[in-house]
């Protein structure tokens, strides 16, 4: 059986695509460098991440991005003996506007180095780009709207224009002929993240519709034609949980369409799992996979519903591997560890180094916790609801400036960070900066106060421990006594989707990581010798 989510944790938006017996996953990274991650699997069951491929300044630069642009929505797919990838890199969040930006990129491998990205268009984001039976390519994407009033597309959601088809050559590296926009969404509005393929004379077009919250849905369209008209699914939706708050996989939507070499047919999506009372997803939006059937030339989930399941068939002989409850790194070797990323920058040199001091981590502190430009922060996905994280540091701060430690993090809004700092009358201390979904000031709390006071030098180890919706802190010094909880425990909720602005306010994930920031300008240094992440 497959066992839902497959990519448990912040992975979002998930294109398919299979090339012979292996199956790729891409899903978004938003303002997490490098941008897009890919998973592969042979037996739909295990999957392993393998790339993330744009990863130099010339591929992307989001210094200066806010909380939740970047990479929206990819789109992978392979033709012509290489693979193809369809990105945008958003530019604002808030407002009217969107300045989001298509780019495709290619490599001949997954594995291997891809290309300098082509500027497509600036049209709206979640582009795709569908390789049809005669050799032509069409690249599709969202229109937006920054408007009031809609042309074409959904007078519920106005700024969501509707989905526009054109040409692309990729002799001339450009879009070519007439923009058609095909598409004006179902009732349900808000449509976006559009896929095409083609199965018996027929192209379809599934879409993401209803935002990205509890009103999800993968919505399914047909037409003999390319350019449409389209006829609406008899269900108007393939995926869907909005009618069913009791569904354990919610917030159903955004997916692609693949098959298996002996045709069996199965459907991506993303979902969130959300915790009781309030109702948030802490570990983000997550990637699932459901199995589907044909029936007079529509596609259907097989289970009869809209309504994906937890526990899906697979294909025969797929074994589960088991997957170990701690994950031990330790930072030899000269590479970060494949399950950890940074904000924004290309420039990763300026803020972490696993070379100046070899085995360790070091991190250089440089803008506040709170920057979307220069910050010093290096963590992994949040994969399960209770967890425990635990980490060693060597710092000496000269002044309350200079601040480094443990966080739980999802933005500059939403995030608890347990820390080694400077006091004026405590001296070196261990310390809680707390943000707790406070927009747009982003005020920090202090839960510890003051803080507690630790000796001047000297290694400090120090944990957090989220169980479902609560955090606690420990520290202790090294080799010296056991575990000291500090401050209150701390509601461990806020880092989710639902947190802070609430639904559609912000749409990544929760990590797990350490940080430094020298906010005086001196770029004071802190080492990491190890980091455990542990499943509770």
């Amino acid at each position: 059986m497959i066992r839902n989510p497959i990519l448990p944790g912040f992975n979002p938006d998930p294109s398919i695509c299979r090339v012979g017996d292996d199956y790729y996953i891409a899903t978004s990274t938003f303002e997490w460098y490098p941008g897009v991650q890919i998973h592969h699997s042979r037996d739909l069951v295990n999957w392993t991440l393998v790339r993330r491929p744009l990863e130099r300044a010339s591929q992307l630069d989001m210094r200066g991005n806010p909380d939740s642009c970047g990479i929206w929505a990819p789109c992978l797919s392979h033709a012509d003996g290489q693979f193809w990838l369809v990105y945008t890199d958003v530019k604002r969040f808030d407002g009217n506007f969107k300045d989001a930006h298509n780019y495709i990129v290619t490599a001949p491998s997954i594995e291997g180095e891809w290309s300098e990205p082509i500027y497509v268009n600036s049209s709206g984001f979640d582009p795709s780009l569908f390789h049809d039976e005669d050799g032509r390519k069409w690249f599709v994407n969202m229109q937006w709207n920054h408007r009031t009033e809609s042309y074409g597309g959904s007078p519920k959601s106005p700024a969501f224009d509707g989905i526009l088809l054109q040409e692309w050559d990729p002799l001339a590296k450009a879009l070519k002929g007439p923009i058609k926009n095909i598409f004006a969404g179902s009732p349900l509005g808000l449509v976006e993240g559009p896929h095409l393929f083609k199965k018996n004379g027929w192209y379809y077009l599934t879409t993401a519709e209803g935002g990205t919250g509890y009103d999800h849905a993968v919505t399914m369209a047909r037409s003999r034609g390319i350019e449409g008209p389209y006829e609406l699914h008899p269900n108007m939706h393939l995926i869907t949980s909005k009618d069913h708050p009791g569904a354990v996989l919610q917030r159903a939507g955004h997916g692609q369409y693949v098959e298996t070499p002996d045709g069996e047919a199965y459907h991506t999506h993303l979902c969130g799992r959300p915790l009781p009372p309030k109702r948030r997803c802490t570990l983000g939006r997550e990637t699932s996979l459901q199995r589907c059937v044909w029936r007079d030339d529509w596609l259907y989930l097989e289970n009869g519903t809209s309504v994906p399941d937890v526990d899906v068939p697979g294909l025969f002989g797929a074994v589960p591997a088991e997957k170990p409850m701690r994950s031990e790194y330790n930072f030899n070797g000269g590479k970060l560890p494949a399950d950890f990323q940074w904000l924004r920058t290309p420039e990763h040199g300026r803020i972490f180094s696993l070379t100046d001091r070899p085995g360790h981590l070091r991190l250089i502190g440089r803008e506040s916790i709170g920057s979307w430009f220069e910050q010093s922060l290096v963590a992994r996905r949040q994969e399960h609801h209770s967890f425990r994280a635990e980490t060693v540091i060597e710092f000496s701060p000269d002044t309350y400036q200079q601040v480094a430690g443990l966080t739980h993090y999802y933005n500059r809004h939403k995030f608890h960070a347990v820390a080694v700092t400077l006091h004026e009358t405590l001296g070196r201390c261990v310390t809680i900066l707390s943000c707790n979904g406070d927009y747009p000031n982003g005020r920090l709390s202090f839960p510890a106060g003051s803080g507690v006071a630790i000796p001047a030098d000297g290694r400090v180890q120090l944990a957090m421990e989220i169980r479902e919706n609560d955090l606690q802190f420990f520290w202790q010094t090294e080799g010296k006594g056991a575990w000291q909880p500090i401050g209150p425990a701390l509601d461990a909720g806020v880092i989710s989707d639902e947190g802070g602005r609430g639904e559609h306010g912000s749409f990544t994930g929760a990590f797990a990581g350490v940080f430094a920031f020298d906010t005086s300008g001196r770029g004071k240094a802190a080492d990491f010798d190890w980091f455990n992440y542990d499943e509770l």
